[in-house]
């Protein structure tokens, strides 16, 4: 099974100028290790088979009928290989000399595609030598005795996999050939190329090949000329780059001296999601700037490969950025978004207050951060933030504590009101023995919570904050009307994994020292709903994790099922990359499990959810980004699963 990746390779051979013979060797050397690698599809530089800086030798005969007769040759040692070659070489047609990429597939040439926009520069005087595609008259040639496609438009498809060729310069111009390409269903654009290197250069080009796959959503090959090229005026040091839609996959190594075979895969399943989800993609496709280019489609076979792991790095919390720094800025982003915010929230309505109720865990923490400093960015008195812890039957002196310390620490007023006899009432009132510590028993402290801070903030002229993150909004582990409910819920974008970073973040960042050792050891608290008793030594025996998973799967299953759109079976395979050293197959798939049923019957809690801020690429909003009805059925999901 290949999940819906395509594997690829982008070649950098050492290279003789003008020694076509030992070229085609050193290409038939890292086909042959692409082969050992499953690779479906490799790319060679620009004008491999001779080189690209032969100069006055490109009109030689002898030089142009080499090239012709190692094609021939790497056609006839690769006939029985499924595998799909991209080659560069010059071919003559109509009079003219023209820069091409050859692609090639069990000894049959696919097509043959000449380069678009042919330098001037002062190093690279192409047009010396090279005419334009432009200029081409024939859309077909006869190459190594086949008749072969011929020209800028074409595609080759292979079921889901459709791809197209640009050449060097023609991605460096406003509107590249790859563009129109991936109009017209291009999902995979390969670019050969042979780009000297000058200071500065080389992020340029990185910028613009990562720019260009996310314009065009798609998967952008790009191989550039290395080791053997001439150095008379200008030196190539084989940049190779395999990008996915604005991201970064791999990289060769600039200057190595040894050949360089880099090899990841290509998410056609993600990028056709993207697509699919950004209806302005397909916008030009209409309007008078786009040429009718009469696209022409070739068909090939995609080699089948039995995808068992991944060359692209699958990250386990796909919420929260690996590096320090950006990490670090992400979280002042997010931050400042939040406040953002709730201070428009508070300028709209006018009020002068915020009831928030403070447990002593996480996402209250963070919801009362973001409150305290929204009230400094609007010059109110951090006075008028009501915090209100509420003990109840679950709740243990540790989070008690640290509640109490931190209103004091931040300045806000502090408030304390014990629900249990207001909740022992409720029991006798609905007829529900205390000692039963069922669902009741827990929604009832809820929503006696919700009801009080609901009441004062009426009283007090304010809103009530709140806290409920992105991932119980997921898991809907929230009590219907309780704390599922408030005025404003400035966490609805965040999931659980990176609010622990957001929590961390502010008390190196933005407090004084003893709001920072009471956000230290929140930090270290177990998550928990404190509902239910404490165990014999009063510590929190209610450990959500325990109860509906890890909170790092939920969210990577999440992550993957609404940003992508993938199936159960791909989001398993991808953990079991992901968490390879901490879960199991069989873990994983149990919470998968429980992420799927809890995540469909509980669409109710998030179709109506209060207001709150998009902060990243998820959001469960019902007025937003996920718009899903209530009694949706979760059958052939589910049944993907028990099938694993």
């Amino acid at each position: 099974m290949n999940y819906g990746y395509i594997r690829i390779a982008a070649a950098i051979p050492n290279l003789k100028v003008a020694d076509c013979k030992y070229n085609i060797g050193r290409m038939i050397y890292l086909v042959n290790e692409a082969l050992q690698n499953n690779v479906q599809i490799i790319a060679f530089p620009e004008l491999s088979i001779t080189a690209y800086t032969c100069g006055d030798l490109f009109h030689q005969n002898m030089l142009l009928k080499s090239a012709e007769e190692q094609l021939n040759e790497l056609l006839t040692i690769t006939q029985n290989s499924e595998i799909i070659i991209i080659v560069g070489m010059p071919i003559r047609a109509d009079n003219q000399l023209f820069n091409c990429a050859v692609v090639l597939q069990s000894g049959k040439i696919l097509a043959a595609i000449p380069k678009t926009y042919i330098p001037n520069h002062s190093e690279f005087y192409e047009k010396r030598w090279f005419s334009s595609a432009v200029n081409a008259i024939s859309d077909s040639i006869t190459l190594c005795h086949q008749r072969v496609p011929f020209g800028p438009n074409i595609l080759l498809s292979a079921k889901e996999l459709c791809f197209g060729i640009e050449v060097c310069e023609d991605v460096w111009v406003p509107i590249p050939p790859s563009s129109y390409h991936c109009l017209h269903g291009a999902n995979v654009i390969f670019n050969l190329s042979a780009s000297n290197e000058v200071i500065g250069k080389n992020e340029y080009r990185k910028e613009l090949v990562r720019q260009q796959s996310a314009r065009c959503m798609s998967g952008y090959i790009y191989v550039s000329a290395g080791g053997g090229e001439s150095t008379t005026d200008v030196v190539f040091a084989g940049h190779a780059i395999i990008a996915e839609n604005g991201s970064i996959l791999s990289e060769s190594k600039r200057f190595d001296e040894q050949e360089q075979l880099i090899i990841n895969e290509i998410d056609i399943d993600r990028l056709m999601l993207d697509r699919q989800k950004a209806t302005t993609f397909m916008g030009l496709i209409e309007n008078e700037m786009n040429p009718n280019r009469n696209y022409r489609f070739v068909e090939c076979n995609l080699k089948q490969v039995d995808i068992t792991t991944l060359h692209r790095k699958i990250v386990p919390h796909p919420f929260v950025p690996q590096d320090d720094s950006e990490r670090d800025h992400r979280c002042e982003e997010i931050f400042s978004i939040q406040v953002g915010g709730l201070a428009k929230r508070f300028q709209h309505t006018g009020s002068k207050s915020a009831v928030i109720g403070i447990s002593g865990g996480l996402d209250s923490t963070l919801a009362l951060l973001v409150t305290v400093k929204t009230f400094d960015r609007l010059n109110i008195s951090r006075e008028n933030v009501i915090g209100i812890t509420m003990p109840g039957f679950g709740t243990t002196g540790r989070t008690y504590n640290n509640a109490l310390n931190l209103m004091k620490s931040l300045g806000v007023t502090v408030r304390e009101i014990n629900i249990k006899d207001a909740c022992i009432q409720h029991f006798k009132d609905i007829n529900h023995h205390p000692d039963i510590h069922d669902i009741t028993y827990e929604n009832t402290q809820a929503r006696e919570r919700t009801q009080l801070l609901m009441d004062i903030a009426n009283k007090e002229k304010g809103l009530v904050i709140g806290t409920g993150d992105l991932s119980e909004l997921a898991l809907g582990w929230a009590t219907y009307n309780g704390d599922h409910m408030s005025m404003y819920g400035v966490n609805s974008g965040i999931p659980k994994t990176l609010v622990r970073y957001l929590v961390h973040w502010v008390a190196e960042n933005l407090v004084d020292d003893n709001s920072k050792e009471t956000l230290l050891d929140i930090l270290d608290t177990p998550v928990s709903p404190e509902l239910l008793p404490a165990n014999d030594k009063g510590e929190i025996d209610q450990k959500t994790e325990d109860i509906v998973g890890p909170y790092e799967l939920h969210d990577f299953f999440l992550y993957n099922m609404v940003r992508f759109g993938f199936r159960p079976a791909k989001i398993l395979f991808l953990a079991e990359i992901a968490f390879k050293k901490k879960y199991t197959k069989e873990v994983i798939k149990k919470w998968l499990e429980i992420f799927y049923r809890r995540f469909f019957t509980q669409q109710f809690k998030r179709s109506c959810l209060p207001d709150g801020p998009k902060v990243g690429s998820i959001n469960l909003s019902p007025r937003g980004d996920w718009r899903m009805p209530s009694d949706a059925s979760y059958r052939i999901w589910m049944d993907e699963i028990k099938n694993l």
